[in-house]
């Protein structure tokens, strides 16, 4: 028996009312909730990031520091699905909210003293922090959902989680909209940041463990036992050579590279302060319209669930083909050795690279999104997909450590785009090749249905959702 919320049993747990959809111990409410905890705090961390540098005109503090971010978030993104196995929502999130707190403050710190020694130890932090958090999230946003509406859920987390980089980019366009020539934002910009992570950071006490969340049809979304640091460390060893992982991470490496592209090169390069601050606001808007349009996508399109899982990959390449040949077109024009003049939101020349700085935010939401659908239909256990979800973000962050190093030895930045782009390109057929084989019609994924051939009935759990490994 693990220690923190597993050390209740099914048995001795308050039950709750199961007929409202917005009881507290509704999927609904609690992905809603963690929801909120993500625009609180990665949601905040997001509109920090999206405006260049942290908020500095210098992006090398920002660029060391998110480095060291992604290289221990890809060790506990891996890591952190076997710690929310064994230490439960509670323990797992609000270990992981407090260090964005740290993190923002850090750069509050650099405000005065130019010193980067803090702001890269507290990226350390922050990435063993996000890398439980995030796993902590992905078992809830795929385990707690009825299988026939994953997309539906994860859209609706996505708007949550995003509309805290929509108010996050409100912060710095309002409180530094007469200071057109600043090089960096201001001290109240950082500090109410950290009031809103403060505030995720308490919200997370309010998630409930798995087996005390239960469906509408009665079932509870797991009926597993917190698990033991033996068992967890057996299991994630295991993801290295799980053939379904292995089709996952050149979509996973994608996922993040692109941010040091879009915010330092784009959004850092093209405009001033504030117009910064106000293109977060519409990137990660964007980001909550894309959500909603590829859920639909994937929950309704089709009665098949792997014929949507198909149409889904193809809209998202057809898309993010669009896009990002519009991003080539916007980059030819310049490079680091002839930047062109900032641009503010009242010049005429502002439209098209808004708009295209508009259609990243689009495509991230929906890639990302497509990716979490893929990975919900693998299994339907809290424990399999905390330790899935977990792979998925130790991978990304990878993939993100080393793109923020990319910028920070000034890459050309035509060859960054074309990196990204090729990228996210081959992840689309090797997606398409594990809905292929690992996605069953029937609403049994392929674990469950080898579960089901080879575990005797009278040794069945009496719950719904068969636990895969």
């Amino acid at each position: 028996m693990g220690v923190g919320d597993g050390v209740q049993d099914e048995e001795s747990v308050t039950e709750f009312p199961t007929k409202s959809r917005f009881r507290y111990n509704s999927p609904l409410v609690q992905v809603a909730l963690i929801g909120l905890v993500c625009f609180c705090c990665p949601g905040m961390f997001n509109a920090v990031n999206g405006m260049g540098g942290g908020g500095q005109r210098d992006t090398n503090v920002a660029n060391n520091a998110n480095t060291a971010l992604y290289t221990t978030f890809a060790v506990f993104g891996i890591l952190g699905g076997g710690i929310y196995n064994i230490l439960g929502p509670h323990l797992t999130l609000a270990a992981g909210c407090s260090t964005y707190v740290v993190y923002v403050g850090s750069f509050l710190y650099y405000n005065h003293h130019k010193h980067q020694g803090f702001a890269i130890a507290a990226g350390g932090l922050l990435g063993v922090g996000a890398g439980l958090l995030w796993a902590c999230e992905g078992a809830i946003m795929t385990a707690y959902p009825p299988q026939n509406r994953k997309g539906t859920y994860i859209s609706m987390f996505w708007s949550i989680f995003n509309m805290g980089g929509v108010i996050g980019g409100l912060i710095p366009f309002f409180l530094n909209y007469h200071r057109n020539e600043a090089s960096s934002v201001n001290d109240a910009t950082y500090i109410a940041f950290m009031c809103f992570m403060t505030a995720g950071t308490m919200l997370s006490f309010a998630i409930l463990p798995p087996n005390r969340v239960i469906r509408d049809d009665g079932t509870r979304c797991s009926n597993v036992k917190y698990s033991r640091v033996s068992t967890e460390a057996t299991e994630v060893l295991k993801l290295f050579g799980n053939w379904k992982m292995l089709l996952i991470v050149p979509a996973a490496w994608a996922s993040n590279f692109f941010y040091s592209y879009q915010f330092n090169n784009v959004n850092g390069v093209l405009f001033n302060l504030r117009t910064r601050g106000l293109n977060n606001v519409f990137y990660w808007g964007a980001q909550m319209l894309g959500s909603v349009g590829i859920g639909y996508i994937l929950d309704f399109s089709f009665q098949s669930r792997r014929m949507r899982g198909f149409v889904g990959i193809g809209v998202v390449a057809l898309l993010g083909s669009a896009i990002w040949g519009g991003g080539l077109a916007n980059q030819l024009p310049y490079s680091r050795d002839h930047q062109p003049k900032t641009l503010d939101f009242k010049e005429s020349a502002f439209a098209g690279p808004f708009v295209l700085f508009f259609s990243y935010g689009l495509l991230d939401a929906m890639f990302q999104s497509m990716v979490y659908w893929v990975i919900g239909a693998l299994a339907d256990d809290s424990q399999t997909l905390s330790r899935y979800s977990g792979f998925y973000k130790g991978v990304q962050s990878a993939g993100a450590a080393v793109a923020w190093q990319v910028d920070t030895h000034k890459v050309p930045l035509l060859s960054q785009l074309i990196v990204n782009w090729s990228l996210t390109t081959i992840s689309y057929p090797l997606l398409v090749l594990l809905v292929m084989l690992a996605v069953k019609d029937d609403n049994k994924t392929l674990d469950e249905t080898v579960k089901e051939a080879t575990v005797p009935s009278s040794n069945k759990d009496v719950t719904t959702t068969a636990i895969s490994t």
